[in-house]
Formats: structure tokens, C-alpha cells, sequence
């Protein structure tokens, strides 16, 4: 086993594993989904697998895996990703629809 045992180790509803199925079956998916549907199952299969040897099974970092696991652990049953830093918008849509009534 490489790499330490994880803190972390959720423990996983029926639903969220037969949803987590589903998304691994099916033919066209994004990738990122289907990654992170992959390690619930991995990981419910082998609650004891590292983070890093985990990673390399789904082709993600450790680190990810590793916040993953804790999201999970807490209780956030969801494979999607929660609204962080990235770009923002740079104009607001509502905006640039009154400069173009103004002009009509």
C-alpha cells in the first residue's frame, strides 16, 4: 500500500452508489464525472486504499482525491463541483441587454 492510511473514509447511501453506477455505465458522460463516479465505487470497495494509490486508479491527483474523500465524509453526498475562485463574468448579461434597448 503506497502512501498513508486516509483520514478520511465515508461511508456511502444505496442511492449515492447506484447513482454513481449509473454514471459509470454509461457511454457518454464527462470524464470529470465519470472520474469522480469511479472513485466512490473504488472507494467503497476499498475504504482502506490510500489516497495515492486511489489517484492513480482514476487518473486524478492525490490532493483531489483526498478533498473528494473528505466532501463525502462530511456528509455532501455530490459529484458536482461547488462554485469557487474562478474567472468571473465580466459583464452581466442584464446590463448589456439596456445599452442595446437604449439604442432601438
Amino acid at each position: 500500500m503506497r502512501g498513508p492510511a486516509p483520514i478520511y473514509r465515508p461511508s456511502f447511501p444505496p442511492d449515492f452508489l447506484a447513482h454513481a453506477q449509473k454514471i459509470v455505465r454509461q457511454r457518454t458522460v464527462c470524464h470529470s464525472l465519470w472520474q469522480r463516479a469511479t472513485l466512490v465505487l473504488l472507494l467503497h470497495e476499498r475504504p482502506l486504499l490510500s489516497n495515492s494509490e486511489a489517484a492513480a486508479w482514476v487518473h486524478l491527483h492525490p490532493n483531489s482525491v483526498r478533498l473528494w474523500r473528505r466532501r463525502w465524509a462530511n456528509g455532501a453526498f455530490s459529484l458536482d463541483d461547488t462554485a469557487g475562485r474562478g474567472p468571473k463574468p465580466r459583464f452581466s448579461p442584464s446590463r448589456r441587454s439596456r445599452r442595446q434597448s437604449d439604442r432601438v
